[in-house]
């Protein structure tokens, strides 16, 4: 039964696993084991260690589901071995040797850059004021509000790790496109579903927290990619 699957949930930057907050209660009602993982953000590695952690702990066939950098997280976490399939949302899916500052350097800055900038101990936050619009432009304001606020930055550091060999090409996979991504452009997200091939791959004209302004479709692909693999 589908239920047997245990499904990981990977947060990106700027967020942690209650950016899961609409996934969540729908997935865990139809009888999945789900958890959040909350990772430090502190290096590629750091967070793929804690991630492959929580994979691991699961004792049985798991799920990898990723949002943004938590793409980068999956595509090195996935290769633990009670990993059974990765899903990549409106994230990065890189090749060995890629790094998210070099995949941002292939094309022009996406409009969400402008608002990034370092503190004095070597995070990166996104301004307040230009968090709503440029991460969940299609969420209300108190919602989005709450985002801004709660952020947890990443370390600069990050945007510099390479990727180690892809999960992605030994492991079955699955890709959500956001059309109207202000954080990653949408080009390179088709670019990556592309590259890898996915069983499926799915574009909704949703910002970049798809996960929580898109929720119902988001739940049916990670569905999807359970049933596939029960």
């Amino acid at each position: 039964m589908t239920a047997k699957i245990n499904i990981v949930l990977v947060h990106g930057a700027w967020g942690d696993g209650s950016h899961w907050g609409h996934v969540i209660p729908p997935l865990h009602a139809r009888g999945y084991r789900v958890r959040a993982v909350q990772n430090p953000l502190t290096s590629l590695a750091d967070d793929i260690d804690r991630t492959t952690k929580l994979a691991v702990a699961q004792n049985g066939p798991t799920l990898l589901v990723g949002h943004s950098y938590g793409g980068m997280v999956i595509t090195g976490a996935g290769h633990a071995p009670n990993v059974v399939g990765l899903v990549y949302v409106a994230a990065f899916a890189p090749d060995e040797g890629e790094t998210p500052g070099g995949i941002f350097g292939m094309r022009e800055a996406p409009p969400g850059a402008a608002g990034i900038a370092p503190d004095d101990n070597g995070f990166l936050w996104i301004d307040p004021d230009k968090f709503h619009d440029n991460f969940c432009q299609d969420l209300g304001e108190t919602e989005a509000l709450v985002m801004a606020l709660t952020q947890k930055p990443i370390a600069a550091r990050c945007f510099g790790d390479a990727s180690g060999p892809p999960a992605w090409k030994v492991k079955p996979s699955w890709y959500q496109v956001s059309s109207n991504d202000r954080m990653i452009p949408p080009a390179t997200e088709r670019w990556f579903a592309e590259r890898m091939k996915p069983r499926m791959s799915i574009e909704l004209a949703a910002s970049h927290a798809s996960m929580a302004s898109h929720p119902d479709e988001i739940v049916a692909l990670i569905e999807e990619a359970a049933r596939a693999l029960a």
